[in-house]
């Protein structure tokens, strides 16, 4: 039995929003801003103490004691599976955590601000920010996980204005004209047929 490989094609609204190129000054807006937070938020961890360097470690272990402290009661901040998964992997591993945390919040700021693989900076963005709620902090991360995911959903167009403009062409995602750009489009090129819609 052949199974027919059947593609759903992109509505209008989504196409425009997410793939189009006229929408990238907003998207570097939202990227920039984004990708400020997170510069800063992992430079102060750098220049600060405690996260790196020889008392690596002991600023991430006081984080994590705390959550430690919101699974208990009725209705507890943190989750008792997550709390398993602070006292069992990421206080025996601190300073590594530690390092992770500080200089990936770096990179990922720097990865958006360039606009270089800015959904893939974004993504893991967005992981920080949920492990920082599931710990049971609130600040900036709802706002900071939020706007992760647009940036997720709008890749092809977010890092428009930046580095990704010469970079995803090089790994095989390339813009076509409005024109050529219609629904039911093959999604991975212009040159594919378009697919066989029931009638």
């Amino acid at each position: 039995m052949t199974t027919e490989t059947r593609y759903v094609p992109e509505p209008q609204i989504t196409r425009t929003l997410f793939a189009d190129t006229r929408l990238a000054p907003l998207w570097t807006l939202l990227r920039l801003y984004v990708g400020y937070e997170w510069l800063m938020a992992g430079w102060h961890k750098i220049s600060g103490g405690g996260w790196v360097g020889d008392n690596a470690g002991a600023a991430v272990t006081g984080f994590l004691k705390g959550a430690l402290a919101k699974t208990g009661g009725e209705h507890p901040d943190v989750s008792g599976w997550y709390g398993a998964f602070i006292q069992n992997v990421a206080l025996p591993n601190a300073a590594l955590f530690s390092h992770m945390v500080a200089f990936g919040e770096v990179f990922v700021g720097i990865a958006l601000i360039l606009g270089l693989f800015t959904g893939v900076a974004a993504f893991f963005g967005g992981l920080m920010n949920a492990n920082f709620l599931l710990a049971g902090t609130l600040s900036s991360n709802p706002v900071l996980f939020i706007l992760a995911t647009w940036l997720v959903l709008g890749w092809r167009v977010a890092g428009w204005i930046g580095l990704d403009r010469w970079a995803l062409p090089r790994l095989g995602v390339h813009t076509v004209p409005q024109a050529e750009s219609r629904v039911g489009a093959h999604p991975f090129g212009h040159h594919s047929q378009q697919p066989h819609l029931p009638s």
